[in-house]
Order: C-alpha cells, then sequence, then structure tokens
C-alpha cells in the first residue's frame, strides 16, 4: 500500500482524531497503530515490530547511536531545568516586574514577541524555545493567553527562519536551489541570488508575519482564540488548569528568592543564544574543511550538536547564579539543586512524549511514502501552466500537513517543482519553488504533528492541542489568501501583481476582523 492514496490514511486518522478528541497522545498513538497496520497489510506481528522499529530508530539507526534525536531530547530536559533554576533565583519574577513597569499594555506584550521572533532568526527551534523563555513572564502579565502567545511564536519562528539565507533553513534550501539550476542549465543565475529573488514570492511567510503585527497591534482574536483571551483576561489564568501539565511549566512548590534580578533571566538566554550560534558556526566551519564563508558555515553546520553546545553553557550559568544566590538569601539552600533538577525535567515530559510519538509517525508515513504519493499528482496532473505555483501550495501544504515536516516536503517537492516547470516554463521557476516553500511552511503551521509546532507549544508553556486548534483559523486565513495571490502571480507572471493581491486583502482582513475580534467589555462578563 505504499505510495497509494491508502498512505494517506494513518496521517488522517491521528488528525482527525486530535480534532475530534483534543488528546494528542492517544491520536498520536492510534495514527501509529494506523500506520504499522497499513504497512504490514494488517499483520497484528509485523506491526508490532514496525511500531518497535520506528521507536527503536529514535535512538539507534544506521548501526550507530542517533545523536540528532538524543541531543533534541536532552536539549529540551536542558531548558526546562534552566528555566527551573532562573524562577528559583528570581530571574522570572524580577524580569516580570520590570517589563510591568515599563510594558504596560497588552499590545506591548504582543509586539515584544512579534519582534523577538523575527530577530532570533537562526534556526525555528531555538527560536521556538528562546523566545517562549524571555516572552513568558511578560505575556503571563497582562492575562495573554499561553495560546495567544505560542501562536506569535509558532508563527513568527518557521517563516522568518524560511527567508533568512544565513539561517539553518536557508542554508539548506539555497543547496536544493542551486542543484535544480544546474540540473536545468541555468548558469546566469546564482543559488544565493535566485534564493533572495524568491523571497517577495513566498507569499504566506509575508501574510503570516504581517498578521502576526496586526493581531498584534489590533488585538484581533478569532475563532477559539478569543474564548482563551477571554478568559485570560477575566480570571488570569493563561491556560486551563482542567487539561493538566502543560510543557514547561513548574508544578513543584520550589523556593524563589527575593534577590533575584533580570539579570538572572537575562545572562543565561544570552550565553543560550551566544553558545547555539558559536557552536553552530564552529560545528559548520569544521565540515568544510577549511573552505569557510558564513553561508558555508551555516549550509553545513550540525543544529543538534550547536543546541546541545548551547544548553549546556546556558545551564552551567544559570547554575553558577543560583549558587551565588544561595549564599545570598536565605530562602534558599543547596537542597533545593536537586529539586529544581528533577522539577525542570519533569516540566519537559509531556513535551517529549508528544514529540516521540510525532517522529515515530513521521518514521511510519515516510515507509508509506505518502509524499511520494502526492508528488506524483502534481506530475501527472496535465494543468494550465499559469496554475501550476498555486497548486504546488496546495499539494506541499497537504503534504506538510500530513507529514508534519516541512524540510522533507522541500526535499520532495522542491525538485518535482523544478523538473515541471524548469522545462515547460522556465520563467516560473522561481514562483513554483518559492510557492513550494510557502505550501511547506503553511502545513507545517497547521499539523499537530508538526515538531515546529510541539515546540512552540512547549515554549510558549501551552496545552499542545490549544495552540493547534487556535492558530489553525489564522494559518488559514493567510492561506486563502496566499492562494489568491499566486493565483494572479501565475496569470500575470508578475510578482508585483501577486504581491500586491496579498497585501490588499491584508487590509480587507483587518478592516472586516476588527469588527469582529476585538474583546469587549460585554463579551468578559459573558
Amino acid at each position: 500500500m505504499e505510495g497509494t492514496i491508502f498512505s494517506l490514511l494513518p496521517p488522517f486518522i491521528a488528525i482527525l482524531m486530535v480534532v475530534l478528541t483534543r488528546k494528542v497522545l492517544l491520536s498520536l498513538g492510534v495514527g501509529i497503530l494506523a500506520g504499522g497496520l497499513v504497512l504490514t497489510e494488517f499483520s497484528i506481528g509485523e506491526t508490532i515490530q514496525k511500531i518497535w522499529g520506528s521507536f527503536a530508530t529514535i535512538f539507534y539507526a544506521d548501526g550507530a547511536i542517533n545523536t540528532s534525536n538524543l541531543f533534541i531530547l536532552l536539549f529540551l530536559l536542558i531548558l526546562g531545568v534552566i528555566t527551573a533554576f532562573i524562577s528559583i533565583i528570581g530571574g522570572s519574577r524580577a524580569f516580570g516586574e520590570w517589563a510591568l513597569k515599563r510594558i504596560k499594555t497588552r499590545r506591548g506584550a504582543h509586539l515584544l514577541t512579534a519582534v523577538l521572533g523575527i530577530i532570533i532568526f537562526i534556526d525555528d527551534y531555538f527560536n521556538a524555545l528562546a523566545v517562549g523563555q524571555v516572552s513568558r513572564p511578560v505575556t503571563d502579565r497582562q492575562r495573554i493567553s499561553r495560546a495567544k502567545l505560542a501562536y506569535l511564536i509558532d508563527s513568527t519562528s518557521a517563516p522568518v527562519c524560511v527567508i533568512a539565507p544565513f539561517s539553518s533553513w536557508g542554508a539548506y534550501i539555497i543547496t536544493v536551489v542551486g542543484s535544480i539550476l544546474a540540473a536545468h542549465g541555468m548558469n546566469n543565475v546564482s543559488a544565493f541570488s535566485a534564493f533572495v529573488q524568491m523571497i517577495p514570492m513566498n507569499f504566506y511567510v509575508f501574510t503570516a508575519l504581517i498578521m502576526v503585527f496586526i493581531v498584534s497591534v489590533f488585538d484581533i482574536n478569532i475563532g477559539p482564540m478569543k474564548k482563551h483571551e477571554e478568559h485570560a483576561i477575566r480570571t488570569g489564568e493563561v491556560t486551563d488548569p482542567e487539561k493538566g501539565a502543560v510543557p514547561g511549566e513548574l508544578k513543584e512548590d520550589l523556593p524563589v528568592s527575593k534577590n533575584g534580578r533580570v539579570f538572572d533571566l537575562i545572562l543565561p538566554i544570552i550565553v543560550l543564544m551566544i553558545g547555539t550560534i558559536g557552536a553552530m558556526l564552529w560545528t559548520g566551519y569544521q565540515a568544510t574543511e577549511g573552505q569557510a564563508t558564513i553561508f558555508t558555515m551555516f549550509e553545513n553546520t550540525n543544529v543538534p550538536n550547536s543546541l546541545m553546545i548551547g544548553g549546556l553553557s546556558g545551564l552551567v550559568v544559570t547554575l553558577l547564579l543560583f549558587i551565588v544566590r544561595t549564599r545570598q538569601s536565605s530562602e534558599l539552600s543547596n537542597s533545593v539543586l536537586g529539586k529544581g533538577i528533577v522539577a525542570g525535567i519533569k516540566s519537559m515530559l509531556p513535551a517529549i512524549y508528544i514529540l516521540l510519538l510525532a517522529w515515530m509517525i513521521g518514521d511510519l508515513i515516510g515507509q508509506l511514502k505518502s509524499g511520494e504519493f502526492l508528488a506524483g499528482i502534481v506530475e501527472s496532473s496535465n494543468l494550465n501552466i499559469a496554475f501550476l505555483p498555486v497548486v504546488l501550495f496546495v499539494i506541499a501544504g497537504i503534504m506538510a500537513f500530513s507529514t508534519g515536516t516541512s524540510w522533507g516536503t522541500f526535499g520532495i517537492m522542491l525538485p518535482i517543482a523544478g523538473d515541471i516547470v524548469g522545462n515547460i516554463e522556465p520563467e516560473l521557476l522561481l514562483p513554483a519553488l518559492a510557492a513550494v516553500l510557502a505550501g511547506s511552511v503553511c502545513g507545517d503551521h497547521c499539523s499537530p504533528i508538526s515538531d515546529t509546532t510541539i515546540l512552540s507549544s512547549t515554549g510558549a508553556g501551552s496545552h499542545h492541542i490549544d495552540h493547534v486548534m487556535t492558530q489553525l483559523p489564522y494559518a488559514i486565513i493567510s492561506a486563502v489568501i496566499s492562494i489568491i495571490g499566486y493565483v494572479v502571480l501565475g496569470l500575470t507572471e508578475s510578482t508585483s501583481a501577486g504581491f500586491g493581491t496579498v497585501m490588499a486583502l491584508l487590509v480587507v482582513f483587518v478592516l472586516v476582523a476588527r469588527k469582529k475580534g476585538n474583546i469587549t467589555e460585554a463579551s468578559l462578563e459573558k
């Protein structure tokens, strides 16, 4: 059943169950079971072997320990411990009090998160987790729901990374685009130049980013988001306590130093950033064997290793600050050390459980060749070439939504788009490739099994299903606007016309949504 329509059954079941039951772990588990059954044609014994194999490859693959996955999991645990000790030494409380005096509105808290999401563009994983750590005390004080925070994080991390040439995403995309240009003998443009030209053609990225600032400035809340925001403003509860623990949330009653300073939060985060970026450059430099430029270093960097190095750097600094505050504060003692480590690790376990299952279902979906099936639909279709960018956007979106990976979608769909368009209408090659990138990010945003979506929930300290359901309306609106933009681009072969259409539709959205999405006193009294 590999490479057939049946290959879409497992992700469809998992996603449908997430929507219907709101139980992420159960839904992913059923999707994994469905994937194993479809792969083995419903042989129970072989299904168990397949599922075990998918779990085992997370930790051991190709005859060696899978350090990439292990380092990402360890980074999450380290981040949980850093968060716990920043709270213990009083850094979070001090930063919250400092921000409350300076950021006195919900709009300011929204914009702080959005700007940080754009500034920290090196890698989407790091972006999602680091921005959440800094923004959470501020948004909590302004009674902004964690679901809204997760949306702001998720809708700035991947979109910025996919158009930033000096990022882990940009370097990977430029490499793939370069091979496509070479395959079609297009030597008149470099891969880097092509990437830059594609940036304004990536309509979904600009729609999603501008949507974030529209939502931040006008406080527009649509769909389920409005209920979460109204609840947070009315009660001060930024998450739903009835849904249990959320990723990154400390549940233990830990002591908090009264001598904490803003420095105690900022320093570990800065060291974490410098350590991660420095490690990315260093691992990239080592891989280039001395032929290094900024671009080649990011192209060859080892992100999991870099996250691990950066995380350990931040942890060492955090523990040193804990030792200093222990000597200064009567509330703290060395006995708190073990409690803080345990609390930090426990706070990240919900995210790790979801991530492990997402990796498993992703592996099974890969074996089912769901992506190849969807790509084959594009290759076999006899569409008007003008509509190819919009079709590629939709197919890439469905693929990323079903598989939970934008990078995997890039790898499959970019070469296919290049082969189709490059041989028929070279003028539409770059718009077609940009449409693939845009659709991949869109599908990734909407997918509950995407690791980026999971880590955005973790960084924000939001229930995962709350983040998925509240972000979906914004992502769908952005996708519809982008689709119309790609139709205009394809018919006119004008990037300006397509981009102008997108901007005009965003203005229409503001005019309509401001009347329906604002929170009023009457709605809070319900």
